[in-house]
């Protein structure tokens, strides 16, 4: 019954992932509870799991051609590197406060998007012409995956919607992103930490049934409930990782 339990979590936060790019963290606390993992190997775990949700994911937007890839390709090139080293830190510093930290900056994230645009200064500048900015977020998405296990878009999207991006654009990256983040992160896993395969096929699966539905589900709301369940979910997954980080 627990392993069933599983699953459907899983299945929920493939669409998580295939709708609003975020809902990564949300597999890990479950995987820790539920299936008695560690926090490294629930980790590493759902990050092996979210390879294969990008690849499916990049597949499906790219059919609708909702990912730019003149954005893409800088974001991912700055996310490989970092995502190693985020794993290696995680494998060999208590990251209490560095997840705390990333804990607070998704929160704050989320709070800001969901503020309406005419309530907060419009002071968005999309930097699809800046190269090196990209670069560096991919960098801090990338580094922020490997040491959360959470996946690259759980950075990539607030900050790209912050930045200006429109949501399906931010979204679509945060696919692309996600294989080079997890395929980092997760060879960083291979040699620092511990990766539970035979979970991770299941889990796979379900989460890939529940991508196809969000991806659908994505490209069938209007923009502005898209942001804004984009800022919802940042909020849940700040506050999770938060009160991970208390329970631990």
């Amino acid at each position: 019954m627990t392993a069933v339990l599983i699953l459907v979590l899983a299945g929920g936060v493939g669409f998580l992932i295939g709708s609003v790019g975020v809902g990564g963290i949300l597999l890990i606390p479950p995987l820790a509870l539920l299936a008695n993992m560690s926090i490294h190997e629930a980790s590493a775990t759902a990050l092996l799991t979210f390879l294969f949700t990008g690849i499916f994911g990049t597949w499906l937007f790219s059919r609708r051609g909702n990912i730019e890839w003149r954005i893409a390709g800088p974001v991912c090139a700055g996310s490989l590197v970092f995502a190693y080293l985020g794993a290696w830190t995680n494998s060999i510093v208590n990251a209490r406060v560095l997840e705390t930290a990333i804990a607070g900056v998704v929160l704050a994230a989320g709070v800001y998007i969901a503020i309406p645009a005419s309530a907060r200064s419009r002071r968005e500048h999309p930097v699809q012409n800046q190269p090196a900015l990209l670069v560096g977020l991919g960098a801090i998405c990338g580094f922020g995956s490997g040491v959360t296990g959470a996946g690259g878009p759980l950075f990539s999207v607030p900050l790209m919607l912050l930045l200006g991006f429109a949501p399906l654009t931010a979204i679509g990256t945060g696919q692309v992103l996600q294989i080079a983040a997890a395929s980092a992160g997760s060879i960083g896993n291979l040699r620092y930490g511990s990766i539970d395969f035979s979970y991770a096929v299941a889990l796979t699966v379900a989460e890939l049934t529940g991508v196809y539905g969000g991806v659908r589900f994505a490209h069938w709301l209007d923009p502005r409930v898209l942001r804004l369940m984009v800022a919802v979910l940042c909020v849940v997954a700040g506050a999770l990782m938060l009160a991970r980080l208390h329970s631990s």
